[in-house]
């Protein structure tokens, strides 16, 4: 059953998409074609994904977004509403496509992805204004970058709880007010470079520098995800940054939607353990992360509760972070 609209403790304002994924021996240069050896299609859409996330792990969530009037559309929409997410604000868009997305995965785990963004183009701050209870009362607003921006910082000054904007996918020059009004600015290595202008992101050392280099750009507290290499985060009022251990995973099957989780888990936990440290949550949820890549699929591949080996209190993470 979809929670009663407004009580919840995780909202998403971003995107749906359709994943159409093929599986490859490696991923295709420029202008070559390459036998695929098996394909599927799914749901994904980082919005979406971090929505179902969250939602599996037992957060009562609700999504804003919008689909396409075509099949597509209305199957999502269903899939939703059977993951326990309140779906009474996604949109079905008479006139628009679903948003897709093109999606290969190699034997190695690692993924290249098209997206065309169809009916998610139309997520507008009128969306935000008709829908103050849900801004009212929601304990996490997460949103990301495949959706338009105006939206997104409309919906950022309307909340006034914990903000998570994941900048992904990664774009250049983006507002101050994006960057300002979350409370919590998270993005990988790539999309880290990509704002900062430092070349590569090879290690703690180089991202602990794009760290505060967002600050500096305005950002409040900064988490940048490293993959196996764990992720590095520093506070809105400290200069100190913090590195959290990678969990190691033995065979890495589908990296696809690995950030989506990690998001998704990340807004879970600090809903439900509001007093709890933050690098308490964030090793959580490279626990939730890791245990997705070790899936295929996108939210497929996403832990319910249960799944993941997690302690009872999040403190006894501590040993798991420490001051780079």
């Amino acid at each position: 059953m979809s929670p009663i609209a407004g009580d919840c403790d995780v909202l998403v304002f971003g995107s749906c998409i359709v994943d159409f994924i093929s599986y490859v021996p490696r991923l295709p240069k420029v202008g070559e074609t390459l036998h695929g050896t098996c394909f599927a299609t799914g749901n994904g859409g980082k919005g979406a994904n971090q929505c179902v996330a969250a939602a599996r792990l037992g957060s009562r969530t609700a999504m804003i977004g919008k689909l396409g009037d075509d099949p597509w559309g209305t199957a999502y929409r269903t899939a939703l509403a059977g993951e326990g997410v309140n779906v009474e604000q996604v949109d079905v868009v008479a006139g628009e496509s679903t948003g897709i997305a093109q999606i290969n995965v190699a034997d190695n785990g690692d993924n290249q992805i098209v997206i065309v963004t169809g009916a998610n183009k139309r997520l507008a701050p009128s969306d935000v204004l008709a829908r103050p209870v849900l801004f009212e009362r929601a304990r996490i607003l997460i949103c990301q970058l495949e959706t338009p921006i105006e939206g997104t910082i409309a919906a950022l000054k309307a909340f006034k709880g914990i903000s998570i904007v994941n900048a992904a996918p990664a774009e250049t020059s983006l507002p101050h007010a994006l960057l300002s009004l979350a409370t919590i600015f998270c993005v990988n290595e790539t999309e880290a470079a990509l704002l900062t202008d430092i070349p590569t992101i090879p290690d703690v050392q180089r991202a602990k520098s794009a760290v505060l280099k967002l600050r500096d750009m305005g950002c409040n507290t900064v988490i940048i995800t490293l993959g196996e290499k764990g992720a590095v985060f520093a506070h809105s009022d400290s200069l100190a940054v913090y590195h959290v251990q990678p969990v190691k995973v033995t065979k890495v099957v589908d990296t696809t939607g690995a950030g989506d989780a990690f998001i998704g888990a990340l807004a879970h936990f600090v809903a439900k353990y509001p007093e709890a440290e933050l690098g308490n949550c964030i090793a959580a949820a490279n626990r939730v992360a890791a245990w997705s890549v070790q899936k295929p699929g996108t939210q497929s591949s996403f832990p319910r509760a249960g799944d993941v080996e997690l302690p009872a209190d999040l403190a006894t993470l501590q040993d798991q972070w420490e001051c780079v």
